[in-house]
């Protein structure tokens, strides 16, 4: 397996600079990586260091928290996609899931898919803060409003990716979707353990160090 192939070269920290961003896109053409993911901000930038590469621009949309309008949420990456974005990592409204209001969830993710058409829609469902039964039920939601991925975590809440709820959204999504563990992949044997458990897709900022 092409190892690199599974990897979004990630740097999503607030005090990120210019200049990190290209050295990010620099890094992900040397080793092949499927994308880099960027917030929104550096899309126009990741777009034009990248142009003529096989690397995707991935960006994050209601991130960290997803607590943001739905109609934010749209508009946030009809931009991004128009600025450049080839994927987009979607965070869930994790309150309004908790609250039992799946259809709320469902139906922005749909939105969301609608406005990414055929680019790859990933959804961030936030698994430090579920049960497992709220896990299943987001996992549910994506797959119904018709999401590429189920995505663990942003990286910046209480956790990151575990083995155990990559299995479990590999399990509940099954084999028609995939699912990418985000969060506190830093090693080779994190990366080949999340893989193991059902991930086909890695959200890391170590991603050279892997390889």
């Amino acid at each position: 397996m092409a190892y690199n192939k599974l990897i979004d070269h990630t740097l999503l920290k607030q005090d990120a600079q210019p200049e990190q961003i290209v050295k990010l896109c620099e890094e992900a053409k040397q080793f092949d990586f499927m994308s880099v993911c960027v917030n929104p901000a550096y899309v126009p930038l990741a777009a034009q260091c990248l142009k003529g590469s096989s690397v995707k621009v991935c960006t994050v949309i209601g991130f960290p928290l997803g607590m943001n309008l739905t109609r934010t949420k749209v508009e946030e990456a009809e931009l991004a996609i128009k600025e450049g974005a080839d994927e987009i990592d979607m965070v869930i409204n994790v309150g309004m899931l908790k609250a039992g209001h799946d259809e709320y969830v469902e139906e922005e993710i749909r939105e969301l898919k609608a406005v990414a058409g055929q680019r790859v829609l990933k959804v961030i469902i936030e698994t430090c803060l579920l049960t497992d039964e709220e896990k299943v039920r987001a996992c549910l939601a994506s797959k119904r409003a018709g999401a590429d991925f189920v995505k663990t975590s942003t990286g910046f809440s209480t956790g990151g990716a575990t083995t155990h709820d990559v299995a479990l959204m590999r399990q509940t999504v099954g084999p028609e979707m995939g699912v990418k563990a985000s969060g506190g992949v830093r090693t080779k044997e994190d990366l080949l353990a999340m893989v193991e458990a059902g991930a086909n897709r890695i959200g890391t900022s170590n991603g050279t160090k892997i390889i």
